[in-house]
């Protein structure tokens, strides 16, 4: 077996999630290491796993569970959206979980999401204890079994069972989806069926070469999705990555919903059943989030971008509802996880209970001009060091700043974040203000000390 020192740990190791390329810098020895070392971080306790549709899953789950078994038993729930790794591990009372899946890179990545029961997800330090755990492990213990691996074949039949106890459509809708040659066409469909809606679905078949378009939903790979809407004349469409966590949905005139827009209608709609519940939103979205919950008698809680975070906070605050600008949405009635099939059911119950279309809901919420995340290449080894350097600037000047995550410059009548992606080599500009020559104003500023500090 390899030395373990040959072995790139460091470089795929991310602040919450595992991601490299395979057979490059993600390896089976790697994952089976990554498995033990994981084994040994959770004592013993029981795991379960799953896994997206790529096609280098099957083997870096193998390798995987041939790591976990040298310290734990392992259920296998097979190919499944994410979320429903978070449902088998509360519906079979596991007591941690990793699914295999790099969501919506390209088809020669993969890579791990863990999480730890009632602790929520695995990031930060406890990623650096078990990175540390792998490079170190002795390659004589991976042959030794003290668990057992068993597969179970019910979880999807069994989330789908749970999910429709958990809704209920008024009127019948028409609804397009594209599940991205992605999991979701394992769940989603089957669900808007059950539940009387009329489904069309554009490709559906799990392939893990993505043949239509990369699994991440946005403008460049919705197209299809956007024209189909229009033509057959449906409710809403809604577009979802790889692994089933996100939602990106399209009105019944073909236009993209932002996400913070779209959790807006999910929060009206859980705060009128529950008043006064709080709702957790990342600091990239819009001040109308603030505005609008409070303005609903919600509390608003807002945490730094990622799912880890947002989940996180989710069962800590015992929240009603969470949300992203990028359309992770999460739901207290589902465990407090983002779920992009949940999401959609919850949004064709509310369409389906209202006189209103969906773009009569989304143009009566409150709106601002805003510049949402353009990207700034900047090498891994100098993002967080030249945000550090704006986010010092910035204070030399004496302006209100908040660092949870990155950092975001705070105006009267308006903000601009700059935050260092984690995991890619770029920065993220985001903005937004009351008016456009105040967003020109702010994002032009926050640009100048963005190459002031490249520079430096």
């Amino acid at each position: 077996m390899t030395a373990s020192k040959t072995l790139n740990f460091d470089h795929i190791f991310r602040a919450y999630d595992i991601r490299g390329i395979f057979g490059e810098d993600l390896t089976e020895e790697v994952a089976t290491r990554i498995g033990a070392a994981f084994a040994q971080f959770i004592e013993g306790k029981s795991v379960v796993v799953g896994r997206d549709v790529r096609i280098s899953g099957e083997k870096l789950r193998d390798a995987l569970i041939s790591g976990l078994i040298s310290g734990c038993d392992v259920t296998d729930v097979g190919v499944v959206p994410t979320p429903l790794l978070y449902f088998a591990a509360n519906h079979l009372k596991k007591e941690a979980g990793i699914m295999v899946t790099a969501s919506h890179n390209p088809p020669q990545w993969n890579g791990f999401k863990a999480f730890w029961g009632q602790k929520g997800s695995i990031y930060g330090r406890d990623m650096l204890t078990i990175r540390d755990n792998a490079k170190a492990l002795n390659p004589r213990k991976l042959g030794k079994k003290r668990g057992k691996a068993v597969n179970y074949e019910g979880i999807i039949g069994e989330y789908l069972d749970f999910v429709q106890s958990k809704i209920e459509i008024g009127r019948k809708l028409k609804v397009i989806a594209d599940t991205a040659n992605g999991t979701c066409g394992l769940v989603a469909p089957a669900l808007f069926e059950r539940l009387g809606c009329e489904i069309i679905t554009l490709n559906q078949e799990p392939d893990g070469t993505f043949p239509a378009h990369l699994p991440v939903p946005k403008e460049e790979t919705l197209g299809e999705l956007m024209k189909e809407v229009v033509s057959q004349k449906a409710d809403f469409g809604v577009g979802y990555d790889g692994d089933g966590d996100r939602a990106v949905f399209i009105d019944e005139k073909g236009k993209l919903i932002p996400g913070d827009l779209t959790l807006l209608i999910f929060a009206k709609d859980a705060l009128q059943k529950h008043p006064g519940g709080k709702v957790v939103y990342e600091l990239s979205c819009s001040m109308a989030v603030e505005e609008y919950v409070k303005e609903l008698g919600g509390i608003p809680l807002v945490e730094r971008v990622g799912h880890t975070f947002i989940m996180d906070k989710m069962i800590n605050e015992q929240a009603l509802l969470g949300g992203e600008k990028s359309s992770h949405f999460y739901f207290a009635d589902v465990y407090g996880m983002d779920d992009g099939t949940f999401a959609s059911i919850k949004l064709a119950e509310i369409l389906s209970k209202s006189d209103e279309k969906l773009s009569e809901m989304v143009a009566a919420l409150p709106q601002y001009p805003s510049v949402y995340e353009k990207n700034f290449e900047v090498p891994d080894s100098k993002k967080f060091a030249v945000i550090e350097s704006v986010r010092s600037q910035f204070k030399r000047f004496g302006l209100k700043t908040l660092d949870i995550d990155g950092v975001k410059l705070i105006d009267e009548d308006g903000w601009v974040i700059l935050r260092a992606s984690n995991t890619e080599p770029v920065i993220r500009i985001s903005a937004e203000a009351k008016t456009k020559e105040k967003l020109q104003k702010l994002y032009y500023f926050a640009t100048t000390e963005l190459n002031k500090a490249m520079k430096g």
